[in-house]
């Protein structure tokens, strides 16, 4: 598949080394564009539309912000993405992909085949900010510190019981230090500000972790 890779900084979805760069030429239907910068790199990017597909990593923002809206009607061959990855953790292979509500399907179906001929796995999303993962799981990642909080029980307790009652492999207290407590506040928070529902504000253990990592 003949595709270009943009390098505007560094990536969370594919870390130095990855396959997807060994496999980009300097020019291509399919524009990827990773990274913290990659916004920022889609503006100065010349004639998209020429393009099949161009591809913009996201952090937890909506693509809207880097293609703008217009009455519910936005949409074209610009897709975002992003693996999910939780904390220090390597990326999953799972990419959910954002489309806006008119994004070309040809614009997905080239963005679909690039990422599965990477052994990954796509999820189609509309363009929310967290988009799928991180909207569900995050407030059962705070609802769980906040009952460590409050005592309900031990965190080995409560790990314990989460993974034999409901099979989980991890629970979510180990989980959550192991990977980052301060990056689980860095997505919260942003959450919460874009959403508004109480159930993303970081809880009290996350804010402390953060403080205690600028300090």
């Amino acid at each position: 598949m003949n595709y270009q890779v943009i390098q505007a900084g560094e990536s969370r979805s594919f870390p130095a080394g990855h396959p997807l760069f060994a496999g980009g030429s300097s020019g291509g239907e399919i524009v990827v564009i990773t990274g913290a910068g990659a916004g920022e790199a889609f503006r100065f990017l010349p004639q998209p539309e020429n393009r099949r597909a161009v591809l913009i990593e996201l952090g937890t923002e909506c693509l809207g912000l880097h293609t703008g809206e217009s009455r519910g009607e936005e949409g074209s061959n610009v897709l975002g993405f992003a693996r999910f990855r939780l904390g220090d953790r390597p990326p999953s292979d799972l990419v959910e992909l954002v489309r806006q509500p008119r994004a070309t399907q040809a614009a997905t179906d080239a963005a679909r085949a690039l990422f599965e001929s990477l052994g990954l796995k796509v999820v189609l999303c509309g363009d929310f900010a967290g988009r799928i993962v991180d909207r569900l799981v995050r407030p059962y990642y705070n609802a769980a510190l906040r009952r460590l909080d409050e005592g309900l029980a031990t965190a080995g307790d409560m790990d314990t019981t989460l993974k034999l009652g409901l099979g989980y492999p991890e629970g979510p207290i180990e989980l959550l230090e192991r990977t980052g407590l301060a990056h689980h506040y860095d997505v919260t928070q942003a959450l919460y500000e874009a959403c508004g529902d109480p159930a993303y504000a970081p809880a009290r253990r996350a804010r402390v972790a953060k403080q205690r990592q600028e300090r």
